[in-house]
């Protein structure tokens, strides 16, 4: 069965049709160019979203102010909800580049580049054609949820990268003919498990498994499983062990709280987190793969008519199997089905190249009077509701400029899609990287004051950096404070959210500020110092929070955010 692969991998290699090195001349250089100017060079653009960037950038940093990389705390709390290797990530990330968005968000801008360039390794090593391998990395660079999480710190990022880095080892190691390569791909497989399994758990090990037993089973080289196999777990447990005997020692409740409340309950409970029927992420996959859906039915015909090829038939098991297992689990979130896009820009990219090579333009044209479509109506919608609502003020000319430019290049790139469909079936990729690039930064105050609380925090950090202790009614705002300043002591009014695990421990019990004790405690903060409050006010429960504050505060006030700044009382 060994030299049938090879024999295949020969063939492929003698079909290719061009040199890789005229190709490869632009290719590559033009995929890094992409890479820096709509990936890395937009990252410092925007205030950190809430709820995730400022709380993973906060674990983080704090991670690096306490010197406890062992088990991750939120704002001071314990906070068991993932394990440690993507927090060290963000936390290289700010030890390199500062405490700034740029540092915060470089994990997942890497991440994402070493998913494509892993998207190009394994492209040219199915089909040895320089320009499939170009157009499979092109396609999984602009995938729209690729793209957008690209410059979003999270661990989604990261987690797909891992496991992406396992399957294109798997295939690597069952296309090497037996010898050191081989068992270095197993190897690298291992580690890859392991690393998957610190950022975000079990999940990281059962993927890999998940695609190999069948893919083996229908070659009939479960024996070569079962003899390499060994290796890979061997690595990933090498990898994983030190730190899972150190958050044993130190925190010995984490592995009961995580294996249940992160995997059983979320996969089974009727009460899991982000609950969604069976069929979320079947739209959601169409949605994922813009501004190429269109392409989808094609994709998908001929890796069927083709499926039993063992190329086709891997990546159709890399894919389908995946999205089967997330849609089968009670608790869903939109990022989870990350690790199925590489196979599909993978299937899409063969396709693609097909259709240009057979002058079938058709598919391709579609494709783009779709997106033409959806940017004339996002166009006219933002001129009819700007005419009406003005949710653009006066002062915001240039964010407005910017959601015109991006709707705009999104049209332009994908009419000329519609024009030469074989010569420019490649444009649509201009206007995701547009969208991904700008709109953030093209957001309208309402929503940057919203989603966004750090950068109005920031304007009032000097006052706030004298203050001796901090409340907030909100998680999103209170990570955002304990960012800015680089202090995790934020007393919480009124709110726990994700934190209850952690709030639970009774020696927390000083962070949480009840609606009956905040003005006793307000009394006690301020004979020590200054106190900093930063309130969400969006609710007739948020109006009334704030009523129960002292009145001689001096206090700013923007969006459904207000910092107050209270003096110090004499004792």
């Amino acid at each position: 069965m060994t030299s049938h692969h090879n024999l295949l991998q020969h063939s492929a290699a003698r079909l290719s049709r061009r040199a890789p090195s005229s190709v490869e001349r632009w290719i590559v250089p033009g995929l890094l160019l992409a890479f820096v100017v709509f990936y890395l060079l937009p990252l410092m653009s925007h205030g950190l979203w809430i709820p995730d960037e400022t709380r993973y950038g906060q674990i983080s940093q704090e991670m690096r102010l306490s010197g406890n990389w062992i088990a991750p705390h939120f704002m001071g709390i314990r906070y068991f909800e993932k394990p440690i290797a993507g927090y060290w990530m963000i936390a290289i990330g700010q030890v390199v580049f500062g405490d700034n968005l740029f540092g915060v968000r470089i994990a997942s801008a890497l991440s994402t580049g070493l998913s494509i360039w892993l998207t190009y390794l394994i492209a040219r090593r199915l089909w040895n054609d320089p320009r499939k391998s170009g157009a499979c990395a092109l396609l999984y660079m602009s995938f729209g949820l690729i793209a957008g999480q690209a410059g979003y710190a999270n661990l989604d990022p990261q987690f797909t990268f891992w496991v992406n880095l396992s399957l294109v080892a798997l295939w690597f190691a069952i296309d090497q003919p037996s010898g050191k390569p081989r068992l270095g791909a197993w190897a690298v497989l291992g580690a890859a498990c392991g690393m998957g399994f610190m950022t975000k758990g079990f999940l990281a090990w059962l993927l890999p498994v998940l695609i190999a037993l069948p893919y083996m089973l229908w070659q009939r080289r479960l024996g070569e499983l079962l003899r390499y196999g060994p290796i890979a777990v061997g690595v990933a447990v090498l990898v994983c062990l030190p730190w899972v005997l150190a958050i044993n020692h130190q925190e010995p409740d984490f592995w009961r709280f995580f294996f249940w409340n992160e995997h059983i309950r979320r996969f089974a409970a009727d009460d899991a987190q982000h609950a969604q029927p069976w069929w979320f992420y079947l739209p959601l996959l169409v949605a994922s793969s813009m501004p190429w859906a269109a392409l989808l039915p094609s994709t998908f015909i001929q890796a069927w008519k083709t499926r039993r090829e063992p190329i086709i038939g891997f990546l159709l098991l890399w894919l389908l199997l995946p999205l089967a297992f997330f849609s089968l689990s009670s608790g869903k979130l939109p990022t989870y089905i990350m690790p199925c896009l590489l196979p599909l820009a993978l299937l899409m990219g063969h396709a693609v190249v097909g259709l240009v090579e057979q002058a079938k333009g058709r598919a391709i044209r579609l494709n783009g009077v779709l997106n033409v479509a959806l940017g004339g109506v996002g166009l006219v919608a933002l001129i009819y509701v700007q005419a009406r609502q003005e949710i653009f003020e006066n002062t915001e000319m240039f964010s407005l400029s910017l959601a015109y430019i991006v709707l705009a290049g999104w049209i332009i790139a994908n009419a000329l899609q519609v024009s030469r469909p074989l010569v420019f079936w490649a444009a649509p990729a201009l206007g995701s990287w547009l969208l991904v690039a700008l709109l953030p930064a093209a957001m309208p105050a309402t929503i940057v004051n919203s989603k966004m609380p750090d950068q109005f925090i920031a304007e009032h950090l000097d006052a706030l950096s004298q203050t001796s202790s901090l409340l907030s009614n909100d998680l999103g705002a209170a990570s955002a404070l304990s960012w800015r300043l680089k202090r995790p002591q934020v007393d919480l009014f009124n709110t726990i959210g994700e934190l209850k695990y952690g709030l639970d421990d009774p020696d927390m019990a000083s962070r949480k500020v009840t609606k009956e004790n905040v003005g006793q405690w307000m009394t006690q903060a301020r004979k020590r110092g200054s106190v900093g409050v930063v309130m969400r006010v969006n609710s007739v429960q948020e109006v009334q929070e704030v009523a129960l504050l002292p009145v001689d505060g001096k206090r700013y006030e923007r969006g459904n955010l207000e910092i107050l700044i209270f003096p110090q009382t004499q004792p």
